[in-house]
């Protein structure tokens, strides 16, 4: 079945983070209509690569990129060439494996296969040191991704309750803040 996009789907943007320590994937992704934003900012990118990042475009096998096209955007720059390494293989094999993934599950329609593109912005650790763990992790992180980015996830009423508990792997308060949020008057909008 092939489901026309629908104008607040126009473009989705999706984020997920699985696993953990060093080996973990953090990836964003953006989808849309190649004749759209995402299109635009697809061609961009590829177009004008900075040092330590250079956008490519994402592969299953040399000569077989994967569809959507898929542009690998790195969130670190390669710090040794192991890390490089790390980036170009099992990194952007599992964004590959899960885009690809994705097509086959139907979370992307055939239709959008070669009408829109993809954009995944992709972080490795510099540290990390289980291509295996690394391949995996990104595999699943970017199928999560275009599956949330599909539903509009997370909802509002999530983000709503959390935003009291913030955290990511990097920082936990140590006590939560309310401050900010019991300044503004019940039903009051900002």
């Amino acid at each position: 079945m092939t489901l026309a996009p629908r104008a607040a789907q126009a473009l989705q943007i999706g984020e997920s983070f699985v696993g953990d320590g060093v080996n973990a994937a953090h990836v964003n992704t953006v989808f849309g209509h190649r004749e759209g934003p995402a299109g635009v900012a697809w061609a961009t990118a590829l177009a004008t690569p900075s040092t330590g990042h250079v956008p490519f475009v994402t592969v299953l096998r040399p000569s077989l990129p994967v569809k959507p096209l898929t542009l690998f955007v790195t969130k670190a720059a390669p710090a040794s060439d192991a890390h490089g390494l790390l980036i170009w293989g099992p990194a952007q094999a599992g964004i590959a494996a899960g885009v690809a993934e994705a097509l086959f599950d139907g979370t992307i329609s055939r239709e959008q296969a070669d009408s829109w593109v993809i954009i995944a912005a992709v972080w490795v650790n510099p540290a990390a040191d289980d291509a295996e763990a690394v391949y995996a992790n990104n595999r699943l992180s970017v199928h999560t991704a275009l599956v949330n980015g599909t539903a509009s996830l997370p909802s509002a009423d999530a983000v709503i309750a959390a935003r009291d508990s913030p955290s990511n792997p990097f920082f936990t308060p140590a006590a939560s803040d309310n401050r900010a949020s019991s300044a503004i008057p019940s039903g009051a909008s900002t």
